[in-house]
């Protein structure tokens, strides 16, 4: 391995929190520069960057509803930068990717060579940022994921924990079907993938999958909350970005390489015993 730094973006965030953790834990102690000194909506400052041996880009533009009125600088953080990214590393970049590149019309999970068709402008950009690695001639790992939560940030587990408490009620939608993601087990998994040399289009989620209904319902039986859920519908909650239907991603090549992936209501229950007391989204 050459003495370059292995580099970790986006550090402090939900995900590069696990990824430094878990990197550290392998006896790697990343670089871990703060956004005012690399900003990927500022490419060029990319470029202050020593060239890495490996690069983890864990920062993204995630805001999906906000995208729709702002997906040129949407797409400069979640495609152009990432490319420029992947040119300053000697041993590869990985960086993360997102169910929503696809259209959400399947009935079966989507195969890592699925063909991309995004419905919103989050989706669209992140599907640039795959193309554009794909056109890359360096070393790249594309980590597609979902749904991602922890006991940290902010993130639907903690929201409905939190909310489970101070209303009576709440509606959650039943007609979107995904796969929950421990950041955790992500960075786990993203990491061993990148120590064997993997590179190319990965999926990387817990296993088993369920609407966002009974992702809420799972979360209500572990915390013991007293509201009541009810499932509804996404037309009862327009919002300006569309969601896909069915998201759910295959992941038969990473059980293959891995092994079987943990249980979402196994890592959901991990979690939520983790959860420091009084902590809500922090």
């Amino acid at each position: 391995m050459s003495d370059a730094p292995h580099v970790v973006i986006g550090a402090t965030g939900m995900l590069g929190r696990a990824v430094v953790a878990e990197l550290r834990g392998r006896g790697i102690e990343p670089l871990t520069p703060t956004r005012a000194e690399v900003d990927l909506a500022q490419p060029d400052s990319i470029d202050a960057l020593p060239m890495c041996e490996a690069l983890f880009n864990c920062a993204a533009w995630t805001d999906v509803d906000g995208a729709e009125a702002h997906e040129s600088e949407a797409t400069v953080i979640n495609g152009k930068a990432v490319s420029r990214l992947a040119m300053k590393c000697s041993g590869g970049l990985v960086t993360f990717g997102t169910d929503y590149v696809f259209d959400g019309r399947g009935e079966s999970p989507y195969k890592t060579d699925a063909k991309r068709d995004p419905i919103n402008a989050y989706g669209r950009a992140k599907a640039a940022g795959e193309q554009l690695l794909e056109s890359s001639s360096t070393s790249w790992l594309n980590i597609r994921t979902s749904w991602l939560y922890a006991p940290w940030a902010n993130n639907f587990v903690l929201t409905m924990r939190r909310l489970m408490h101070e209303r009576e009620s709440l509606k959650v939608v039943d007609d979107q079907r995904g796969r929950p993601t421990s950041v955790e087990h992500l960075a786990r998994a993203s990491v061993e993938l990148w120590s064997r040399g993997e590179t190319g289009h990965w999926h990387a989620t817990d296993g088993g999958e369920c609407t966002w209904y009974e992702f809420a319902s799972e979360i209500k039986k572990l915390t013991g909350a007293p509201a009541t859920i009810e499932p509804c519908t996404t037309d009862e909650f327009p919002r300006p970005a569309r969601r896909p239907a069915y998201s759910v991603l295959d992941l038969s090549q990473t059980e293959a390489e891995l092994g079987p992936m943990p249980h979402w209501k196994d890592n959901l229950a991990d979690v939520l015993r983790r959860v420091p007391e009084g902590i809500t989204n922090a």
